[in-house]
């Protein structure tokens, strides 16, 4: 598996705990992008940009963003919600806009709506079922 992205590329956009590595999410980046993304006419650099925000979406699902903290009566709100999509962050949604051929945005939706793939059945046979030729 070849990744288009660096910890240090993931790191220039999103906050990290040096303490937990980014390769997973890297790696989870990467699939996704390979398998959404690559049939198109994405140069590499617009793959590797993706793959980069992409592997932040999936580090915060991991370590979530605060968007308010106050130290008085110590308070904290994450900016994430619990959701299936990318859109759950930032990060994913950004993805998602810069995959301009919308295969992060299908998946998306497929997801959201409980279908992980689909299927068909296409009938090669004859229409008269007594017509059997060898």
């Amino acid at each position: 598996m070849a990744v288009r992205t660096t910890s240090a590329e993931v790191a220039a956009i999103i906050e990290v705990d040096v303490s937990i590595s980014l390769t997973p999410f890297i790696e989870v980046a990467n699939e996704l992008v390979t398998e959404c993304c690559t049939s198109g006419s994405h140069t590499a650099l617009r793959l590797a940009q993706i793959e980069k925000w992409l592997a932040a979406w999936a580090y915060c699902i991991r370590d979530m963003r605060a968007f308010g903290e106050r130290a008085g009566s110590v308070s904290q709100n994450l900016q994430s919600k619990v959701d299936l999509g990318f859109d759950n962050s930032h990060y994913g949604q950004m993805a998602m806009r810069l995959d301009t051929e919308g295969g992060l945005a299908a998946l998306n939706e497929r997801i959201k709506k409980g279908k992980r793939a689909t299927a068909s059945v296409t009938w090669l046979g004859t229409a008269d079922p007594t017509d059997i030729t060898a």
